[in-house]
């Protein structure tokens, strides 16, 4: 395994990101323990998940499941540098009408507890907002982070899906305050959704953040079988996107084929070419899915294979502001 430093602070995590959203809705207990286990065996220490994972009245399922693997002892804990998320609906009534969608210190505050005691830990590596609230200052929310940090509840503060000027907005309010800032922002980053190379992974790079791609393979549409649409996964539930870009997946299938790697590991090797990305995130729903995503490592793309991935999944080309300025 690889590891690289999570944006400008001094932690270093796997270039590759452990992501448990199946954990519970897809991958039962016991196969996601195999999983966790068998990533910290092959170097990832680094973890994903959110509050919300499980999904509605469940949420809070994955948190648990990753709690109780951490429970089994054997250093499990110590290993791993963990990340989880704040700002869905936990739907806990006793959060009332501060529990819906957004972020505040009182829900802050409140959700942290909350991960902290599903996950059965005392301390979480990196607490990452889960989208911006527009309601909320930043005088409120690097208020509320700060006291986490300095109560050693959280030892970073991460974004996701924020704007390039979200992430500057935000970086100067902590600058002003004496304050570390973000270290990572975690987005929607693959071959075929490249819009974030114009603002939002220059201003993490100015900035000092470490990107974190989620959805890499674009809903399973990267993957190896998505020519094949199978029944059950993520693919073959979308029919009409496969259809739609099925010349380029067909000219990337081709080309996957000469380099001799599944599409997936192609995709995957091509986001760590970018020098923002820090570690995308794979999330295995089978033992045998995380054992292949291990080979990503160890496959180096060249200049003549990059320019043929651009010319298939052509970006959106040049800098901002000159791409859309004229």
């Amino acid at each position: 395994m690889q590891y690289a430093y999570l944006g400008k602070s001094g932690l270093k995590v796997s270039r590759l990101c452990l992501g448990t959203m199946n954990f519970g809705p897809a991958t039962d207990e016991k196969e996601a323990f195999r999983i966790m286990d068998a990533a910290l065996d092959a170097g990832i220490q680094f973890f994903d998940t959110a509050n919300i994972y499980g999904w509605g009245q469940n949420s809070g399922l994955t948190e648990t499941i990753i709690g109780r693997w951490f429970a089994q002892g054997g250093g499990r804990r110590e290993k791993v540098v963990l990340a989880t998320k704040v700002h869905g609906d936990m739907h806990d009534p006793a959060d009332g009408p501060n529990g819906a969608v957004g972020l505040s210190a009182y829900k802050i505050r409140r959700h942290l507890e909350g991960s902290l005691r599903r996950l059965q830990t005392d301390h979480i590596e990196l607490y990452q907002m889960h989208h911006i609230d527009r309601h909320v200052s930043w005088d409120e929310l690097w208020g509320a982070f700060e006291l986490a940090v300095a109560q050693g509840k959280i030892g970073y503060v991460g974004s996701s899906n924020f704007a390039g000027w979200q992430i500057a907005e935000a970086q100067v309010k902590a600058q002003n305050r004496h304050f570390l800032g973000l270290v990572a922002e975690q987005h929607k980053y693959n071959l075929n959704c490249r819009l974030p190379e114009l603002e939002v992974l220059p201003a993490a790079q100015a900035m000092g953040l470490g990107v974190i791609p989620w959805s890499p393979l674009d809903g399973g549409m990267l993957g190896r079988n998505a020519l094949k649409m199978l029944e059950g996964t993520r693919s073959g539930r979308n029919p009409q996107k496969i259809e739609k870009h099925r010349d380029q997946l067909e000219a990337f299938a081709d080309l996957c084929n000469e380099l001799g790697e599944p599409q997936d590991n192609v995709a995957l090797a091509w986001l760590m070419t970018h020098p923002a990305v820090t570690a995308p995130i794979i999330g295995p729903r089978t033992l045998e899915q995380l054992e292949s995503s291990l080979r990503v490592i160890d496959i180096k793309l060249d200049e003549a294979v990059l320019k043929r991935l651009d010319e298939i999944f052509p970006g959106p080309g040049g800098e901002a502001p000159e791409a859309y300025a004229w």
